[in-house]
């Protein structure tokens, strides 16, 4: 049985650290909680919003409406053969928590995306990504509930639409359903992929290439530039790297000396972010009670009792700077409520 709370605070709930209240707001422990609850707000007509581990979130006031935080737990063994193994993880398991446990148990496929905040149901609607892996690598398919029809639904790998950031959870379904369980297929002689930023250095350090040390590499890269929440409100990168045409790199590059980027295919190259917004002087810049993270220009910060549209400001007048310096869009990869 679930509990409705009135009037309740979000600020330890969103890792911005924005001071904003929900109307009602549901935990759920389980699929049946969560059915009840789905039909409870449909009921009464209210407006809805599923909030996971808060990381990839902005409040832009309070929330007139249901805050349901999915709370299923468990990893359950679904599946095993000699090269692999199949596990179920409820959508409310921390993310880097499976991360821990798929390294202690000697599964290999998501050591990369160590220490990325936020809730495993996040996960693929996000596909989340680090050091030259995503989600989708791994995902096998993925469980839920339909808010119309309260019925179960299984959506495998290729029907997620995974893309750079995006998934079939961010358009054709998005607000049609909540996931419940996502199952991850994970090697039992994992292959590393090391060959992204400057992991490889950093493992270099720890002598070893095995996933226990590429999980203590990305953590240790993450921590130096990447600021806790616990300690500054943020949501981690606040933009996506851009995918431009490979003749746009040509054309920067004629006018500065190093332009970074990774291909993705022949024609197209993916430019970070961070580069571009810190070659436009933002890097550790403050506008008031908001500002860009002294070690990582991809990060917007709350420097203490911000609101979300004083974030939202200053993201604007970065992506205007970016644009006028290099053409580029800057697109936002957290999620405005």
């Amino acid at each position: 049985m679930y509990n409705i709370s009135h009037n309740f605070c979000l600020k330890p709930l969103n890792t911005f650290g924005i001071d904003v209240k929900s109307e009602y707001y549901i935990e759920i422990q389980s699929i049946d909680d969560l059915r009840e609850a789905i039909k409870w707000v449909k009921d009464n007509h209210f407006e809805w919003f599923v909030l996971g581990g808060g990381s990839n979130v902005l409040f832009k006031g309070d929330f007139k409406g249901v805050v349901i935080k999915p709370g299923i737990v468990g990893i359950d063994v679904v599946a095993e053969d000699e090269q692999s193994i199949s596990i179920k993880v409820g959508a409310g398991v921390e993310w880097d928590n499976l991360v821990e446990y798929a390294v202690n148990s000697g599964l290999g496929g998501i050591e990369n995306l160590s220490l990325i905040p936020g809730s495993v149901g996040a996960s693929p609607i996000q596909n989340i990504g680090a050091y030259g892996v995503e989600a989708k690598d791994t995902i096998e398919y993925v469980e839920g509930v339909y808010i119309d029809t309260l019925k179960s639904f299984k959506i495998t790998k290729d029907e997620c639409k995974f893309d750079y950031r995006d998934s079939i959870f961010k358009n054709e379904l998005k607000g049609k359903v909540i996931i419940t369980h996502v199952v991850f297929r994970l090697s039992k002689t994992p292959k590393l992929i090391v060959h992204y930023g400057n992991l490889e250095e950093e493992l270099k350090l720890l002598g070893g290439m095995n996933i226990a040390n590429v999980r203590k590499a990305v953590s240790a890269i993450r921590n130096s530039k990447l600021p806790d929440p616990k300690e500054i409100g943020n949501a981690g990168s606040f933009f996506k790297n851009p995918v431009v045409d490979i003749t746009l790199v040509e054309d920067l590059q004629e006018k500065f000396d190093k332009v970074p980027y990774y291909p993705v295919n022949e024609n197209l190259v993916k430019l970070p972010a961070g580069w571009l917004i810190e070659q436009c002087g933002w890097k550790g810049k403050q506008v008031g009670r908001v500002g860009v993270h002294k070690m990582q220009a991809l990060v917007l910060v709350n420097h203490g009792g911000c609101t979300g549209n004083e974030v939202i400001d200053l993201a604007h007048r970065i992506r205007e700077s970016v644009m006028e310096k290099f053409n580029v869009a800057l697109e936002m990869e957290v999620n405005v409520i």
